[in-house]
Formats: structure tokens, sequence, C-alpha cells
């Protein structure tokens, strides 16, 4: 089975090994045909603290790490 996989802006990176990535979602209203976009934050486990608040990350599913960590970063797309 395939893992997710996800691309985000990082938005904090003020804890250790972990990083909040906000990916964002650009939806269609099916009745008004209006875009919309939702936005869902994510705590990725970053072993090296690579990722800097701004940088466009790329994380994936993993096993839980912690209570609310099940992603890991994959790499850092775009930095600031």
């Amino acid at each position: 089975m395939t893992r997710r996989q996800f691309q985000g802006i990082v938005t904090s990176h003020k804890t250790d090994k972990t990083a909040t990535v906000r990916v964002d979602r650009l939806l269609m209203h099916p009745k008004y045909k209006k875009r919309y976009t939702l936005s869902k934050k994510y705590l990725v486990h970053d072993a090296e603290n690579k990722a800097k608040a701004g940088d466009a990350v790329t994380f994936k599913e993993s096993r839980p790490i912690s209570k609310q960590k099940r992603w890991v970063l994959v790499s850092v797309d775009k930095t600031v």
C-alpha cells in the first residue's frame, strides 16, 4: 500500500524536530461555482531540523511518532 504524500508551507518550526506545515486545497462550491481554499495543519517529524518557516516542503505518512505526529519530512523543495 502506498503512503500518502503532501506538499505544503512550513508555518512554524519552534519545537525541536517538529515542523507545523499548512496544506491548502482549492475547492469549488457545487451550487455557486465559486472557488475557495481549505487549509489544514500537520505536525511533521523533521529529525535534522532542516525546514524553516516559509519553506515549501514535501512530507509523507508514517508510523505514529508521538501523540500528534504521524508524518515524516521527505524533502525541502524551496527555501525562503
